[in-house]
């Protein structure tokens, strides 16, 4: 396993997971945010909205450092992206 910091373990290449969606994930949690927002939930249904809200906004930020971490390698393999070294 890779760590795209001490924090964030992400996959290698070779054994990486596939990632949800991150933008049909998003829709998913926005949709429950409304739901919730809106009031018209009884208690039960609101903590089965609430928790499935915690999951997905859990496999957005998994995509999100996938993302980050393929962005970064991408850049150590191509030294002429870093932007450092404009002039």
């Amino acid at each position: 396993m890779v760590f795209l910091n001490k924090l964030y373990p992400v996959a290698n290449k070779k054994s990486e997971t596939p990632v949800p969606d991150f933008e049909g994930t998003l829709k998913k949690l926005d949709s429950l945010v409304e739901k919730l927002e809106g009031g018209e939930l009884t208690l039960e249904q609101a903590l089965k909205h609430f928790e499935e809200g915690v999951t997905l906004a859990r496999q957005c930020q998994q995509a999100l450092r996938q993302a980050e971490f393929r962005v970064q390698e991408l850049i150590s393999e191509s030294p002429n992206l870093d932007s450092s070294t404009e002039e």
